[in-house]
Formats: structure tokens, sequence, C-alpha cells
């Protein structure tokens, strides 16, 4: 009896640390990190560290505030995901996509920019709670290639070419872009370009090395080039930061700087649940939220997309994407509905038009792709009569179901109807390839007529028996 209850105490304890890991994944790395990995993360460490600070201070520009909050919201993030992280890949701290809705929905004002934060957050830990981690294929595509694309045409006229007051709709930018060329300032340009072309460059030195030559200067070399390359989003950051601050420093404004910014952290507090206006009016939280609009349903829907995209590979389709990436020029919220909306209807098109192959070997055999539900079961009927019952003479059908682990009340009414039919005209409907999940339910629907085998093969061998005995 002892023995008994230290087994059920062990297990309990188990499955309650299998739970703990599940939610705190740091339990299952710690324990096997080694000096190895530890050297790896420095470098990389490094490398991202360098270059989080101008970006973080970018993407504050972008968003509209002040050059701080880009380094207040760049490395909190690292040390809870630190406890809570699943990917190393994923991308915490400001990025492009949230400075841009940032500054679509709060328009560069800190203290709300702070509270939709939090909003977003605790949305975000809910969409986790209830494992809300799959996106489709036109989504991430958009996400990679029309932001991409968008924060170039908003840092463009800004930082390569340091033209001011050019507006943020997508139309006015690219018109005063090209209005205000003469206004550019050569340092900027100049700047911009070599940095861009060093990284380039770069990129490329690093995907082109060989080991051809076993030499040790050679290895030396190439390991120095391997160094550089592989932190050059970091080299690129500090000889520029170096080049414009020894300019300035002698008095030289050749370049667009960020300027100072103020030092140490915003105290520890709650956002601001209220707000007041010019005049003096006192916003309510609720008429905060009410402003937000659907940015409280998009940032944190694009948050997600943002992590499931570094690791996802994607091909999964041309025609959402385009529309997602045309319509987001026009408003990013549109983007994403419209992304969803034709993703949807997509989907319902596949799911009522199933890949169905039909070959004759002496009986029709037709190959199902896909799970059988409702929206399939007009479109498969309309195959079965077309190509087997309407014909003379009628002909019978194994239909192959190995690729069909999905199947729904609408589907077995109509085939308790062709099973009907098939027997009138005296030939056979047979089902070949059953998963066992699918045959149970089958079964337990107590069809008229069922005939079902292992394999595809089986059917048409006794199908061929039955043919000659007829």
């Amino acid at each position: 009896m002892q023995r008994r209850l230290m087994r059920r105490q062990s297990a309990r304890c188990c499955c309650s640390y299998s739970t703990l890991k599940a939610w705190l994944p740091i339990l299952s790395w710690l324990p096997k990190y080694n000096l190895k990995w530890l050297k790896m993360d420095v470098l990389a460490g490094l490398t991202v560290g360098l270059t989080t600070v101008p970006q973080a201070l970018a993407y504050a520009e972008v968003a509209g505030l002040p050059v701080q909050f880009g380094l207040y919201s760049a490395f909190m993030g690292g040390f809870i995901y630190t406890f809570l992280g699943t990917s190393k890949d994923v991308t915490l701290g400001p990025t492009a996509i949230m400075s841009l809705l940032c500054f679509s929905v709060v328009g560069g004002q800190p203290h709300r920019a702070v509270l939709l934060s939090l909003l977003c957050g605790l949305i975000q830990a809910v969409m986790a709670l209830l494992r809300l981690g799959e996106m489709s294929a036109p989504e991430v595509m958009w996400k990679a290639c029309d932001f991409s694309f968008g924060l170039f045409l908003k840092n463009f006229p800004k930082n390569i070419l340091g033209i001011q007051g050019v507006p943020q709709q997508f139309f006015l930018e690219v018109y005063y872009t090209f209005h205000k060329i003469p206004e550019a300032r050569i340092g900027d340009v100049v700047l911009g370009l070599i940095c861009l072309a060093l990284l380039v460059m770069l990129m490329f030195m690093k995907s082109s090395l060989t080991s051809d030559n076993d030499s040790t200067c050679s290895m030396y070399a190439r390991k120095v080039v391997w160094a550089v390359a592989t932190m050059r989003n970091a080299a690129v950051v500090i000889v520029a930061s170096l080049l414009a601050f020894s300019w300035e420093v002698y008095g030289n404004h050749v370049f667009t700087i960020t300027g100072k910014t103020t030092r140490g952290l915003p105290p520890f507090r709650p956002p601001p649940t209220s707000d007041t206006t010019a005049n003096g009016t006192v916003v309510s939280f609720g008429e905060i939220v009410k402003d937000f609009g659907g940015g409280l349903a998009v940032i944190p829907f694009m948050g997600l997309l943002e992590s499931i995209a570094i690791a996802k590979a994607f091909e999964l389709d041309l025609l959402p994407f385009f529309v997602t990436f045309l319509m987001s020029f026009w408003e990013v919220q549109y983007g994403i509905v419209g992304g969803i909306a034709v993703s949807g209807a997509l989907l319902l098109y596949s799911m009522a038009r199933p890949q169905i192959e039909v070959t004759d070997q002496g009986v029709l055999v037709m190959e199902l792709s896909s799970g059988l539900t409702f929206p399939a079961t007009e479109y498969l009927s309309h195959i079965i009569h077309t190509r087997a019952l309407q014909v003379s003479p009628p002909r019978s059908v194994v239909l192959d179901c190995s690729h069909v682990s999905v199947i729904d009340y609408t589907v077995i009414s109509e085939l308790r109807d062709l099973l009907r039919q098939f027997k009138l005209r005296e030939v056979h409907l047979i089902f070949a390839g059953l998963q066992p999940s699918i045959l149970k339910v089958l079964l337990a629907a107590d069809l008229e007529g069922l005939r079902h085998n292992h394999s595809v093969d089986e059917a048409l061998q006794m199908e061929s028996r039955n043919l000659l005995d007829d």
C-alpha cells in the first residue's frame, strides 16, 4: 500500500514538473547549457545588441515617439523571454510593423503608446493561453514583403535622403519624396548608400566563403572575413556612428542625427488610464480604448504573425498575397482584412472542390485528396453520377479514402443515397483504405450495402471476381 502511494506521488510530481516545463521552457534547456553555447550566445548578443540600439532609435521615430522609448522597449522583453521563450530566432522589442501600427493608432502620443502596449500584451497573453498559433502563408508573406517595402518608403525620404516634412500617407509620401529631392542632404545620401552597399557586400562575402585552400593564412583570413560578415550589421553601425560623431564633434553638421536622448529609465508605474487634452478636457479610459479602435485587434494579431513568420517556411498563395500587399498601402487594417477574406474564400473553395483523381482500371478508381465535409458533398455526388451512374452501362466505383481523415454527417447522408443508387443500377460503390476512425463512423451509421477493403488492389481484385461471376 505504501509503495502504491509512493508511486502515485512520484507520478504526480513528474506530471507537475512536465506542466511546469511547458510554461517555463528555461527548465528544459538550462540544465543542458554548456560553454560552447555560451561562446556563441556572447557573439550573438554583441551583434544583436550593437545593432538594436540604433535600430530601436529609428523604430521610435517611425512610431512618432521620443527616441528613448525605442531603447526602453528594446531590452525588457529579452529578460522575460529568457524564462518563457521557446524559439531562439524570435524578434523581441520594437519592430518595423509594430512601430508603423503604433503610429497609426496613437499618433505619436507616448502615454497612449504605453497603455496600448499593455493592453496588446494582455490580449496576446490570452491568445497564448488559447494556443492561437497558426497563420496562413499569405499573411506571413505580406508581413515579410509589404512592411519591408513600406518601411523602406517611410525611411528613405528622412533617413537616406535627409528630407523633412514628408506626409505619412503612401501616395503623398511618394509624391513629396520626388518633389523634395532637391532638398536632399548629400551627407545622408552618401553615408546611407555606402552602408547599404557594405551590408550587401558582406552578406555575399559570407555566402561565398569556401575551404578550397588549407593554408594557415587563408584559413585565418576566412575566419576574419566570416566574423566580420557575421557581425556586419553591428560593424556597419559602429563605423557609421563613429564617422557621424567625429564630424559632429568638429562642428561639421554633415549628417542628420537623432540628437541627445533622455538619460536613465522612466519611473516604474502603471500606465495612465486617463488623458487630458490641451484645453483641459479629461478623456476617460473607455474613450481612449474606443479611440484605439481596431488597433487593439490588429497589433496583437500582427505581433503573433511576426513570431510565426520567423520560424515558418512558406510558399503555402499568390492571390491573397497581392490583395494583402496592395490593400495595405491604403490602410494596414484593410490589408489584413483583405488577406484573411481572400484566404478564407480560397480555403472554402478547396473544401468545396477537393481534388478527385479518376483512373479507369476496369473499375473506376476515384482517389480523394483530403477530408470530406459538407461543402464537398454536392461536388463528390456530381462526379460520381456523371462518371459512373449516368453512363451506359453504369459502372462500379472504388473510392480510395486513404487520405480522408475527416467526414461529417452531411457526407454520410449523401453516401447513403449514393449506395442506394448503386444498388438500383446493380453496380457497387466500394470504400478502400479507410482509416480506423472513419471506418468506425461509417459502421456506426449503419449504411446499407457498405463494402470496404483494406486497399485499392484488394477492392479491384474482388470487383474483378464479381464481374467474372456475372
